[in-house]
């Protein structure tokens, strides 16, 4: 078959990235969309149409020289379909993909998990090229994760594979790791930290709403010693640790990647405080030769990782088939 063009599509919570690669996975245009989830499915769908008909505009691409493309949602796909389970950011149920595919699109598709996505993307050309048993955690508004066993992303019986955000941390209190890592929920501790805090600690955060914090304020506050951050993140950092050690435990990765927004906004040192707690989880000699390092591609991890594995996986029907 004659080299043709591949897109990826990366769904967030709060954005939409789109990209058109070539045959070789070169990276030739690039938008980015709000994703407006209040609008429902259609509405965001119809952002993901935008987002495609801008990156084929400017790379001046026919659309009929498109060989696949990739689509990765934050939350429960179902295996081999394009539909989604359930997507918590975006408060979908149940929602089917198929119906609002553009007619006029031809190439095949694949929709899969976005954080599964990301952790191919890694593998394939990032900081795991080369590797064959690949962990990807990925710390950002929550936690999620995917795995590359023997050179092939895992989805699991159900396709819930990689989710270790909902690895339970704390067994008493049924606290899952998200609960601790996640942005979102360290921001509703930070809260609970603040009502019984200080009043000089208080006053760092007054006016702040806990809700919109983002990663890099969060970063900020941390590189100035403020103690609510500093427990904020050293939690998280152990609570990672201790989930990473015991998935190399039960897995043996030969790389584990860390990336996410709150991961890119802490930092190399937080990755390595995470390293060092997973290790001390470990069993004698299961981390020897483990590298666990920090993800390459940035926040286009899931673009890449969508559009090259539309590219290794090309699924049985196009768009338009199951419109």
């Amino acid at each position: 078959m004659s080299a043709g063009y591949w897109l990826g599509v990366d769904l967030g919570g709060t954005k939409i990235l789109s990209g058109l690669f070539d045959d070789d996975l070169k990276l030739l245009a690039r938008s980015k969309h709000p994703t407006a989830a209040e609008g429902g499915p259609a509405a965001v769908f119809g952002r993901v149409v935008q987002g495609v008909e801008a990156v084929l505009r400017e790379a001046n691409v026919d659309p009929a020289l498109v060989r696949g493309m990739g689509v990765g949602i934050p939350g429960q796909v179902v295996t081999g379909t394009t539909r989604i389970r359930f997507a918590p950011n975006l408060d979908w149920r149940d929602v089917d993909l198929g119906p609002l595919l553009p007619a006029a699109w031809r190439w095949p598709l694949a929709v899969e998990n976005d954080v599964r996505m990301g952790t191919y993307g890694e593998f394939a050309h990032g900081a795991a090229r080369g590797a064959r048993h690949v962990l990807g955690v990925f710390v950002g508004t929550g936690v999620g994760g995917g795995l590359i066993l023997n050179g092939e992303l895992f989805s699991g019986f159900n396709g819930n594979a990689g989710e270790i955000g909902h690895l339970v941390v704390n067994w008493r209190q049924g606290t899952e790791l998200e609960g601790v890592a996640g942005r979102k929920h360290m921001m509703k501790r930070a809260k609970e930290i603040l009502d019984d805090a200080p009043k000089r600690v208080r006053k760092e955060w007054k006016g702040v709403d806990l809700g919109a914090v983002r990663s890099s304020q969060l970063a900020e506050y941390y590189q100035k010693d403020d103690p609510v951050a500093v427990q904020l993140v050293d939690d998280a950092a152990r609570a990672l640790g201790a989930a990473v050690g015991g998935v190399v435990n039960f897995l043996s990765p030969e790389v584990v990647v860390i990336g996410g927004g709150v991961t890119g906004a802490l930092g190399e040192s937080f990755i390595e405080r995470i390293w060092e707690i997973a290790q001390r989880y470990t069993l004698p000699g299961a981390a020897a030769g483990v590298r666990c390092v920090p993800a390459a591609l940035g926040d286009d991890s899931g673009i890449v990782g969508c559009a090259a594995y539309a590219k290794a996986h090309p699924p049985a029907l196009a768009a338009a088939e199951v419109a």
